[in-house]
Protein backbone atom coordinates (compact mmCIF):
# COMPACT_ATOMS: atom_id res chain seq x y z
CA UNK A 1 0.00 0.00 0.00
CA UNK A 2 1.50 3.73 -0.78
CA UNK A 3 1.43 5.67 1.98
CA UNK A 4 2.24 9.75 1.30
CA UNK A 5 4.45 10.91 4.13
CA UNK A 6 5.54 14.90 2.59
CA UNK A 7 4.69 16.88 -0.40
CA UNK A 8 5.82 19.97 -2.12
CA UNK A 9 10.08 20.41 -2.81
CA UNK A 10 12.30 22.61 -1.86
CA UNK A 11 15.19 21.74 -3.98
CA UNK A 12 14.64 24.18 -6.93
CA UNK A 13 16.39 22.34 -9.93
CA UNK A 14 16.10 24.68 -12.39
CA UNK A 15 14.39 21.96 -15.10
CA UNK A 16 11.68 21.51 -12.61
CA UNK A 17 8.12 22.94 -11.96
CA UNK A 18 7.80 21.04 -8.64
CA UNK A 19 8.39 23.60 -6.53
CA UNK A 20 6.32 26.29 -8.04
CA UNK A 21 3.34 23.99 -8.35
CA UNK A 22 3.02 21.77 -5.33
CA UNK A 23 5.31 24.24 -2.96
CA UNK A 24 8.04 23.80 -0.18
CA UNK A 25 8.58 20.58 1.52
CA UNK A 26 5.65 19.84 4.42
CA UNK A 27 5.80 16.38 6.21
CA UNK A 28 2.97 14.14 7.57
CA UNK A 29 3.23 14.42 11.28
CA UNK A 30 5.26 11.14 12.62
CA UNK A 31 2.50 9.73 15.09
CA UNK A 32 -0.12 10.61 11.95
CA UNK A 33 2.02 8.18 9.16
CA UNK A 34 2.76 5.03 12.12
CA UNK A 35 -1.08 5.01 12.81
CA UNK A 36 -2.04 4.57 9.12
CA UNK A 37 0.50 2.35 8.18
CA UNK A 38 -0.46 0.32 11.82
CA UNK A 39 -4.07 0.54 10.04
CA UNK A 40 -2.96 -0.93 7.31
CA UNK A 41 -1.37 -3.54 8.29
CA UNK A 42 -3.49 -4.70 10.51
CA UNK A 43 -5.58 -4.88 7.64
CA UNK A 44 -3.02 -7.90 5.85
CA UNK A 45 -0.91 -5.51 3.95
CA UNK A 46 2.50 -6.82 3.84
CA UNK A 47 4.13 -3.88 1.61
CA UNK A 48 4.51 -0.27 2.69
CA UNK A 49 5.32 2.51 -0.30
CA UNK A 50 6.19 5.66 1.94
CA UNK A 51 6.23 8.50 -1.18
CA UNK A 52 7.15 11.72 -1.44
CA UNK A 53 8.47 13.98 -4.12
CA UNK A 54 11.52 14.44 -2.27
CA UNK A 55 10.74 11.39 -0.04
CA UNK A 56 14.15 11.56 2.56
CA UNK A 57 13.85 14.95 3.35
CA UNK A 58 10.83 13.69 5.41
CA UNK A 59 10.83 15.64 9.01
CA UNK A 60 7.73 14.84 10.79
CA UNK A 61 6.88 16.41 14.25
CA UNK A 62 6.77 14.01 16.70
CA UNK A 63 3.82 14.16 19.00
CA UNK A 64 3.25 17.49 21.17
CA UNK A 65 7.00 17.61 21.51
CA UNK A 66 9.66 20.14 20.06
CA UNK A 67 11.39 16.56 18.47
CA UNK A 68 11.31 15.81 15.00
CA UNK A 69 11.78 12.44 13.33
CA UNK A 70 13.83 12.54 10.15
CA UNK A 71 13.36 9.83 7.31
CA UNK A 72 15.76 6.83 8.93
CA UNK A 73 13.90 7.19 12.57
CA UNK A 74 10.93 7.34 10.48
CA UNK A 75 11.63 3.56 8.63
CA UNK A 76 13.03 2.22 11.63
CA UNK A 77 9.38 2.62 13.62
CA UNK A 78 7.54 1.19 10.68
CA UNK A 79 9.54 -1.76 10.69
CA UNK A 80 8.92 -2.27 14.19
CA UNK A 81 5.14 -2.64 12.90
CA UNK A 82 3.46 -5.97 13.44
CA UNK A 83 2.93 -7.36 10.07
CA UNK A 84 4.89 -5.24 8.06
CA UNK A 85 7.40 -7.41 6.00
CA UNK A 86 8.47 -4.83 3.18
CA UNK A 87 9.38 -1.15 3.02
CA UNK A 88 9.88 0.45 -0.28
CA UNK A 89 10.12 4.19 -0.61
CA UNK A 90 9.97 6.99 -3.88
CA UNK A 91 11.52 9.74 -5.28
CA UNK A 92 14.59 10.40 -3.20
CA UNK A 93 16.87 13.18 -3.64
CA UNK A 94 20.91 12.44 -3.57
CA UNK A 95 21.55 15.89 -1.28
CA UNK A 96 19.52 14.01 1.88
CA UNK A 97 20.53 10.51 1.15
CA UNK A 98 22.18 11.01 4.59
CA UNK A 99 24.64 8.19 6.41
CA UNK A 100 21.53 8.06 8.96
CA UNK A 101 19.99 6.40 5.88
CA UNK A 102 22.16 4.36 4.94
CA UNK A 103 22.74 3.02 8.19
CA UNK A 104 19.15 1.93 8.53
CA UNK A 105 20.30 0.03 5.25
CA UNK A 106 22.35 -2.22 7.49
CA UNK A 107 19.70 -2.52 10.63
CA UNK A 108 16.22 -3.01 8.45
CA UNK A 109 16.19 -6.01 6.69
CA UNK A 110 12.63 -5.18 5.62
CA UNK A 111 13.52 -2.17 3.99
CA UNK A 112 14.09 -3.76 0.19
CA UNK A 113 18.04 -3.68 -2.03
CA UNK A 114 16.48 -2.15 -4.43
CA UNK A 115 17.13 1.95 -4.35
CA UNK A 116 15.39 4.21 -7.27
CA UNK A 117 17.53 7.32 -6.99
CA UNK A 118 17.39 9.97 -9.61
CA UNK A 119 21.09 11.21 -10.32
CA UNK A 120 19.63 13.23 -13.94
CA UNK A 121 23.03 13.38 -14.99
CA UNK A 122 26.75 12.35 -14.37
CA UNK A 123 28.77 15.71 -16.01
CA UNK A 124 29.39 17.78 -13.44
CA UNK A 125 28.82 21.10 -15.44
CA UNK A 126 25.26 19.44 -16.31
CA UNK A 127 24.74 18.83 -12.92
CA UNK A 128 25.20 22.62 -12.14
CA UNK A 129 23.51 23.96 -14.74
CA UNK A 130 20.44 21.96 -13.35
CA UNK A 131 20.88 23.45 -10.16
CA UNK A 132 20.35 19.68 -8.42
CA UNK A 133 23.10 20.62 -5.53
CA UNK A 134 25.98 17.71 -5.71
CA UNK A 135 28.42 16.31 -7.90
CA UNK A 136 28.85 13.20 -10.38
CA UNK A 137 31.73 11.76 -7.28
CA UNK A 138 29.20 12.66 -4.42
CA UNK A 139 26.35 10.40 -5.81
CA UNK A 140 29.21 7.97 -6.60
CA UNK A 141 29.88 7.51 -2.92
CA UNK A 142 26.53 7.35 -2.10
CA UNK A 143 26.08 4.21 -3.80
CA UNK A 144 29.49 2.92 -2.89
CA UNK A 145 28.54 2.79 1.07
CA UNK A 146 25.15 1.37 -0.10
CA UNK A 147 26.37 -1.66 -1.72
CA UNK A 148 28.89 -2.09 1.64
CA UNK A 149 25.86 -2.50 3.30
CA UNK A 150 23.58 -4.13 0.76
CA UNK A 151 25.86 -6.15 -1.95
CA UNK A 152 22.56 -7.24 -3.96
CA UNK A 153 21.49 -3.93 -4.07
CA UNK A 154 19.61 -3.41 -7.44
CA UNK A 155 19.88 0.90 -8.98
CA UNK A 156 17.08 2.48 -10.80
CA UNK A 157 17.33 6.37 -11.93
CA UNK A 158 16.14 8.86 -13.65
CA UNK A 159 18.35 10.85 -16.40
CA UNK A 160 17.89 13.56 -18.78
CA UNK A 161 19.94 13.47 -21.89
CA UNK A 162 19.81 16.93 -23.95
CA UNK A 163 19.96 19.23 -21.42
CA UNK A 164 21.32 22.70 -22.72
CA UNK A 165 24.81 22.86 -23.04
CA UNK A 166 25.24 19.27 -22.76
CA UNK A 167 28.05 18.24 -25.35
CA UNK A 168 29.09 14.67 -26.18
CA UNK A 169 31.74 14.25 -23.75
CA UNK A 170 29.21 14.97 -20.99
CA UNK A 171 26.83 12.45 -22.54
CA UNK A 172 29.94 9.72 -22.96
CA UNK A 173 29.90 10.95 -19.02
CA UNK A 174 27.16 9.57 -18.22
CA UNK A 175 27.45 6.44 -20.38
CA UNK A 176 30.49 5.59 -18.20
CA UNK A 177 28.47 5.96 -14.62
CA UNK A 178 25.73 3.89 -16.29
CA UNK A 179 27.63 1.23 -16.55
CA UNK A 180 30.39 1.59 -13.93
CA UNK A 181 27.44 1.57 -11.04
CA UNK A 182 25.64 -1.15 -13.57
CA UNK A 183 22.05 1.25 -13.19
CA UNK A 184 19.07 -1.21 -13.35
CA UNK A 185 15.67 -0.58 -15.54
CA UNK A 186 15.29 3.50 -15.15
CA UNK A 187 13.59 6.52 -16.47
CA UNK A 188 15.19 8.09 -19.53
CA UNK A 189 13.91 11.27 -21.08
CA UNK A 190 14.78 14.34 -23.87
CA UNK A 191 15.18 17.77 -21.61
CA UNK A 192 11.92 19.56 -22.09
CA UNK A 193 12.01 23.05 -20.89
CA UNK A 194 8.95 24.05 -18.52
CA UNK A 195 7.83 27.57 -18.79
CA UNK A 196 8.47 29.30 -15.68
CA UNK A 197 11.59 27.44 -15.20
CA UNK A 198 15.15 29.27 -14.97
CA UNK A 199 15.58 26.03 -17.70
CA UNK A 200 13.90 26.78 -19.87
CA UNK A 201 15.82 30.32 -21.11
CA UNK A 202 18.93 28.62 -21.18
CA UNK A 203 20.18 28.20 -24.78
CA UNK A 204 19.88 25.38 -26.29
CA UNK A 205 22.10 24.47 -29.49
CA UNK A 206 21.75 20.52 -29.86
CA UNK A 207 19.93 19.03 -32.42
CA UNK A 208 16.87 17.08 -31.50
CA UNK A 209 18.67 14.26 -33.97
CA UNK A 210 21.29 14.81 -31.61
CA UNK A 211 19.30 14.39 -28.55
CA UNK A 212 17.15 11.29 -29.85
CA UNK A 213 20.15 9.51 -30.62
CA UNK A 214 21.72 9.96 -27.25
CA UNK A 215 18.80 8.58 -25.33
CA UNK A 216 18.71 5.37 -27.70
CA UNK A 217 21.77 4.87 -26.62
CA UNK A 218 21.62 5.51 -22.96
CA UNK A 219 18.63 3.22 -23.00
CA UNK A 220 20.07 0.32 -25.19
CA UNK A 221 22.59 0.13 -22.91
CA UNK A 222 20.11 0.32 -19.83
CA UNK A 223 17.62 -2.51 -21.44
CA UNK A 224 21.26 -4.56 -21.71
CA UNK A 225 22.15 -4.15 -18.44
CA UNK A 226 18.75 -4.69 -16.80
CA UNK A 227 18.48 -8.08 -18.50
CA UNK A 228 21.79 -8.94 -17.16
CA UNK A 229 20.35 -8.53 -13.72
CA UNK A 230 16.97 -10.49 -14.54
CA UNK A 231 19.24 -13.27 -15.96
CA UNK A 232 21.47 -13.20 -12.96
CA UNK A 233 18.42 -14.30 -11.22
CA UNK A 234 17.50 -17.34 -13.16
CA UNK A 235 17.27 -20.50 -11.09
CA UNK A 236 17.18 -18.08 -7.99
CA UNK A 237 14.11 -18.28 -5.12
CA UNK A 238 12.63 -15.23 -4.97
CA UNK A 239 10.67 -13.71 -2.27
CA UNK A 240 7.10 -12.68 -4.33
CA UNK A 241 4.40 -10.10 -3.54
CA UNK A 242 1.33 -11.26 -4.98
CA UNK A 243 -0.32 -8.39 -6.71
CA UNK A 244 -3.00 -10.36 -8.53
CA UNK A 245 -4.42 -11.95 -12.14
CA UNK A 246 -1.81 -11.53 -14.33
CA UNK A 247 -3.30 -9.27 -18.00
CA UNK A 248 -3.66 -13.25 -19.71
CA UNK A 249 -6.44 -13.46 -16.54
CA UNK A 250 -4.75 -16.87 -16.06
CA UNK A 251 -1.44 -16.69 -14.23
CA UNK A 252 -0.30 -14.83 -11.20
CA UNK A 253 1.46 -11.85 -11.30
CA UNK A 254 4.15 -10.37 -8.52
CA UNK A 255 6.63 -8.43 -7.54
CA UNK A 256 9.97 -9.22 -5.90
CA UNK A 257 11.92 -7.70 -3.68
CA UNK A 258 14.23 -6.32 -6.25
CA UNK A 259 10.92 -4.72 -8.40
CA UNK A 260 10.77 -7.75 -10.85
CA UNK A 261 7.27 -8.58 -12.21
CA UNK A 262 7.05 -12.29 -12.17
CA UNK A 263 4.24 -14.48 -13.54
CA UNK A 264 3.19 -18.01 -11.98
CA UNK A 265 0.94 -20.18 -12.65
CA UNK A 266 -1.83 -19.74 -9.79
CA UNK A 267 -1.94 -23.06 -7.71
CA UNK A 268 -4.94 -25.34 -7.28
CA UNK A 269 -5.87 -24.70 -4.46
CA UNK A 270 -6.09 -20.80 -4.80
CA UNK A 271 -8.47 -18.43 -3.27
CA UNK A 272 -8.32 -14.71 -3.04
CA UNK A 273 -7.23 -14.19 0.38
CA UNK A 274 -3.47 -15.16 -1.51
CA UNK A 275 -3.62 -11.60 -2.73
CA UNK A 276 -1.13 -9.78 -0.98
CA UNK A 277 0.76 -12.42 0.77
CA UNK A 278 4.96 -12.88 -0.33
CA UNK A 279 5.95 -16.19 -1.29
CA UNK A 280 8.65 -18.27 -2.71
CA UNK A 281 8.67 -18.51 -6.71
CA UNK A 282 11.77 -20.38 -8.26
CA UNK A 283 12.76 -17.90 -11.67
CA UNK A 284 12.28 -20.42 -14.36
CA UNK A 285 12.39 -18.47 -17.93
CA UNK A 286 13.48 -14.58 -18.42
CA UNK A 287 11.40 -13.22 -20.78
CA UNK A 288 11.55 -9.45 -21.75
CA UNK A 289 10.01 -7.16 -19.48
CA UNK A 290 9.19 -10.16 -16.89
CA UNK A 291 10.31 -13.08 -15.43
CA UNK A 292 8.31 -16.54 -15.30
CA UNK A 293 8.47 -18.76 -11.94
CA UNK A 294 6.97 -21.44 -10.45
CA UNK A 295 5.60 -21.12 -6.74
CA UNK A 296 7.21 -23.06 -3.76
CA UNK A 297 5.37 -21.87 -0.97
CA UNK A 298 4.01 -18.86 1.05
CA UNK A 299 5.12 -17.39 4.14
CA UNK A 300 3.98 -17.85 7.52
Amino acid sequence: AYVSIMEGCSKYCSYCVVPYTRGEEVSRPFDDVLTEVAQLASQGVKEIVLLGQNVNAYLGKMGDTEEIADFALLIEYIAEIPGVERIRFTTSHPKEFTQRLIDVYAKVPKLVSHLHLPVQHASDSVLSAMKRGYTALEYKSIIRKMRAVRPDLTLSSDFIVGFPGETDEDFAKLLNMVEELNFDNSFCFIFSARPGTPAANLQDDTPYEVKLKRLQTLLALIESQGDAISRQMLGNTEQVLIEGLAKDGVNLQGRSANNRVIHFAKPETFDESLIGEIVDIRITEVLNYTLRGEMMHAHA
